[in-house]
């Protein structure tokens, strides 16, 4: 088969590549503005995949590139709640323009299937617990809108043009090639490399908000079996157990060895409470399971961050 990878460049994108590739024909397509060449370069099965800088936002390199694909995995964004907060327009053209994009070429081009990442911020802070796909969305940041707003063209776009459309709402992902520098970094990368280099994580909040985090192994698994099944629609991706920041920083803490004592920050505007997930539609849909819990995706987290 012949997919291509938006985003494959990036953290998500890049293990989804690599898994793809040792069976499969892959073209990578990233602006490399998230996304890091060490990346690709480190992928084992280079000879099947090829690698196209550019962006989702150029409709006439979208259609050159999915000319004879057999599914897209969308996973171009800009991917952050506070980046979006600081800069909501260049949010708005990457995810969903970019995300329209990517559909009119699919759409085009006659690709049988587009599997879209979304994002468990479009359920937004509403108490009830875990996440249903039935649930009312309520997004409640520039990015979370973006994510819905893709969403709905996914659906819109199965219901107008055929296209099969899946939109994947993960939680919390995490593992290695996660980047722990920006200012927008992700939780867990942050606390192990602040961990082990002896500096204290630091929790923005109280460290009592919840997350259900997911092993980033695990969200490859979803969306291989999403493009190579019939389900159309929108699938919780997650692990479906939730820990706390401070259980989260002292389980760090164990597999390293490493103690040292948390710094409070300001609670961050658009941050959620709580998170959990019911993904017992995926696992009808398309036999999606998690097959890592916290534990051994933190362990193998741990040691690719050792390695750097």
């Amino acid at each position: 088969m012949r997919y291509v990878v938006t985003g494959g460049a990036g953290f998500i994108g890049s293990h989804i590549a690599e898994s793809l590739s040792k069976k499969h024909e892959v073209i990578i397509l990233d602006n490399l503005f998230t996304g890091k060449r060490e990346n690709i370069e480190s992928l084992p099965d280079k000879n099947t995949i090829e690698c196209v800088e550019g962006s989702i936002t150029d409709s006439s390199l979208l259609h050159d590139l999915f000319q004879n694909a057999d599914g897209i995995f969308h996973q171009a964004a800009i991917p952050s709640v506070p980046r979006s907060i600081e800069d909501p327009a260049a949010t708005n053209e990457a995810n969903i323009t970019g995300t329209l994009n990517v559909l009119i070429a699919a759409k085009d081009c006659g690709v049988k299937k587009v599997v879209y990442a979304s994002s468990s911020s479009v359920y937004g802070d509403t108490p009830t617990l875990p996440k249903v796909e039935s649930m009312t969305p309520n997004p409640k940041s520039p990015y979370a809108v973006s994510k819905l707003a893709g969403e709905y063209y996914c659906r819109v776009f199965s219901g107008v043009y055929g296209l099969e459309t899946v939109s994947l709402r993960y939680f919390n992902v995490f593992g290695p090639r996660q980047d722990p520098k920006s200012e927008y970094a992700a939780v867990i990368p942050r606390f192990i490399t602040r961990i082990l280099d002896g500096k204290p994580p630091i929790i923005y909040g109280d460290g009592e908000q919840t997350r259900d985090f997911t092993y980033v192994k695990d969200v490859v698994q979803a969306n291989v079996k999403a493009m190579q099944s019939n389900a159309c629609g929108v699938f919780n991706v997650a692990y479906n157990q939730r820990i706390n920041l401070l259980q989260l920083a002292d389980q760090i803490m164990g597999y390293t060895g490493i103690n040292v004592r948390p710094f409070h920050e300001a609670a961050r505007p658009g941050d959620i409470k709580d998170s959990l997930a019911d993904i017992s539609a995926a696992e009808h849909a398309f036999g999606y399971f998690p097959k890592y819990t916290v534990k051994t995706g933190l362990e193998e987290t741990i040691e690719w961050f050792r390695g750097q």
